[in-house]
């Protein structure tokens, strides 16, 4: 698993559009990386309104947001489109990013085991290295969280 301190590692995925985004275009700002299960599920979509109604305030402490999940694009554009969602989602089809971010873990629901993304959260300096990591995040208040790690820095 990452540490706070170490270097983020790199990745570039489509986002909801296919365009590439990688990691390294976003040096020089702050990153918020946020990994989550599913597109349209009552906790992503809650997490990705909050996000999306903060996106004013990260603006202002010149941080970029960006969502990963394993869906593909173009759910995450209908995702986009159905919520009205203003940040940029990427897609994770083959779960590498995820599994580099070690956040591709075994979880189980209903009596059933299966691999999927746990709920996490890592703030990404502007050098890269990762400066704050929240594990199996709980939905409610954790945009109000990262805004005030950020507010710190």
């Amino acid at each position: 698993m990452l540490k706070v301190g170490d270097k983020a590692p790199e990745f570039c995925l489509p986002n909801q559009d296919e365009t590439q985004i990688c990691l390294r275009d976003i040096k020089g700002k702050w990153l918020v990386l946020y990994f989550y299960p599913k597109d349209n599920t009552a906790g992503c979509t809650a997490e990705a309104c909050d996000f999306t109604e903060a996106l004013p305030e990260f603006d202002e402490m010149d941080a970029v947001i960006l969502g990963v999940s394993p869906d593909s694009p173009k759910k995450h554009r209908n995702f986009i489109e159905k919520k009205n969602l203003k940040i940029t989602l990427l897609a994770d089809e083959e779960s590498e990013v995820s599994q580099k971010y070690g956040v591709w873990q075994l979880k189980k629901m209903c009596g059933k085991e299966y691999m999927g993304i746990v709920r996490t959260t890592f703030l990404i300096n502007p050098e890269g290295k990762i400066e704050k990591i929240w594990e199996k995040v709980k939905v409610k208040g954790h945009v109000e969280a990262v805004k005030e790690a950020l507010a710190k820095k």
